[in-house]
C-alpha cells in the first residue's frame, strides 16, 4: 500500500508546477465538485490498470498526458474517479484555451482519458463513462508537418554526404530514405544489422515494441557503415559531438545546421519532416498508396492519406486527368 501511495503522489503533484495560474475561466466555479476521499488508492490501482496496458515509448506518453490530467484534479480538488462530463468539457476548455494546444494535441490528451475511464468501465469502478458523450474537437485532414521539397531534400543529403561528421549523413539517410522515426533512428544499435534472405537489413523497435527488418538501400548502408566507421565492439549506429548516443535533439539541432548548409529556407527544421519527405516522395514517386503505408508501417491507412494530402501538390490533381481526357478527343 506505501508503494501504491508513492506512486500516486508521484502521478498526480509531480507537475503541479507546471499547471499553476493557469486557470481563468469563470464558468468553472459554477460547476457542482465532488469531495469524496480525494485520490483514494482505488484511483492508484486505476491508474496502474490502465498503463499495464502499454509498453515502451507508448507507455510514458499515455503516463505523461494522464499526468496533466490528474494534476488538473488535484488543483481543482476533484476526484478523477467522481468527475462528470462537464468536467471533462471544462479540461477541454482549459487545454484549447488556457494552454492553447493544437486540436491534434488536444484530441489525443483526451483519448487517453477515455481510455482511461473506459479501462474503469471494464473494472467496474465507474457505470458508465463521463467521456461517453463528451464532444472531441476537430481535427483538420491535412497533416501540419510538411516535409522538404525533391530538391530541398537531395540538397540536405549533398549536404550531409560533405559534412566531417560521418554520422550527419547516416541521420539524414535513416530518417529520409528508411522512413524511420527518431526514437528507432538513435536508438539503433550496431547489433541490429543483419542480412536476410541476402539483403542486408537493419533490425528497428517501433511503436509498441514491435520489431521489424528495415531493408538497406546500398547507399544508406554505406553511410551507416561511414557512421560506424572502426567501431565493432557493439554500441549505438548515430554518435553526437561527445561519442555518445544521439539523442533527438542532438539530431534535431544537427538537422538545423545542415539545413542551413544546405541554403534548405526551413522555419524549424525537425526529424519528423524527413519521415514525412519520405512518404511524399514515394507517393510522388507513383508508389501504390497500400505499399506507402506498409513501407512507412502505418497502422491506419488513414494516416498515409493524409500525408498525401498535405503535400500541396497539384501535379496530380483530377482537373490536369479531365483536360488532358478531354484534348486526346476520345
Amino acid at each position: 500500500m506505501p508503494r501504491l501511495a508513492r506512486s500516486r503522489r508521484l502521478m498526480v503533484t509531480g507537475v503541479r508546477a507546471q499547471c499553476l495560474g493557469m486557470m481563468t475561466l469563470t464558468d468553472i466555479t459554477s460547476v457542482p465538485l465532488h469531495h469524496p476521499a480525494p485520490f483514494t488508492d482505488q484511483l492508484g490501482l486505476a491508474v496502474a490498470a490502465y498503463l499495464a496496458q502499454f509498453t515502451g515509448s507508448s507507455r510514458r506518453h499515455t503516463e505523461s498526458d494522464l499526468r496533466c490530467y490528474l494534476s488538473w484534479c488535484a488543483q481543482r480538488d476533484l476526484d478523477p474517479l467522481a468527475a462528470r462530463r462537464s468536467h471533462l468539457e471544462l479540461y477541454i476548455r482549459w487545454m484549447q484555451e488556457i494552454r492553447r494546444f493544437k486540436p491534434s494535441t488536444v484530441s489525443r490528451r483526451f483519448s487517453v482519458m477515455a481510455g482511461f475511464y473506459k479501462t474503469c468501465v471494464i473494472d467496474g469502478l465507474l457505470q458508465p463513462s463521463p467521456a461517453e458523450h463528451v464532444r472531441r474537437p476537430a481535427v483538420p485532414p491535412e497533416s501540419p508537418t510538411l516535409g522538404f521539397t525533391h530538391l530541398q531534400f537531395e540538397a540536405l543529403l549533398t549536404a550531409a554526404r560533405q559534412s566531417t561528421d560521418p554520422c550527419a549523413f547516416a541521420l539524414v539517410a535513416m530518417l529520409g530514405l528508411l522512413g524511420l522515426r527518431i526514437f528507432e533512428a538513435t536508438g539503433a544499435d550496431i547489433a541490429d544489422l543483419g542480412e536476410e534472405h541476402g539483403h542486408r537489413v537493419l533490425r528497428v523497435c517501433g511503436k509498441g515494441t514491435k520489431v521489424v527488418q528495415v531493408p538497406l538501400p546500398p547507399a544508406v548502408g554505406r553511410a551507416i557503415d561511414r557512421a560506424i566507421g572502426d567501431r565493432t565492439g557493439g554500441g549505438p549506429v548515430l554518435l553526437n559531438s561527445r561519442g555518445t548516443r544521439m539523442d533527438r535533439h542532438a539530431a534535431t539541432r544537427r538537422l538545423r545546421y545542415l539545413a542551413n548548409a544546405a541554403g534548405v529556407q526551413i522555419a524549424r527544421a525537425h526529424p519528423h519532416m524527413l519521415r514525412h519527405t519520405y512518404v511524399t516522395t514515394m507517393l510522388d514517386a507513383g508508389v501504390d498508396l497500400r505499399d506507402v503505408q506498409i513501407a512507412a508501417r502505418h497502422a491506419d491507412p488513414r494516416t498515409t492519406m493524409r500525408y498525401d494530402r498535405a503535400r500541396k501538390n497539384l501535379d496530380r490533381h483530377p482537373n490536369y486527368i479531365l483536360a488532358a481526357y478531354m484534348a486526346s478527343g476520345t
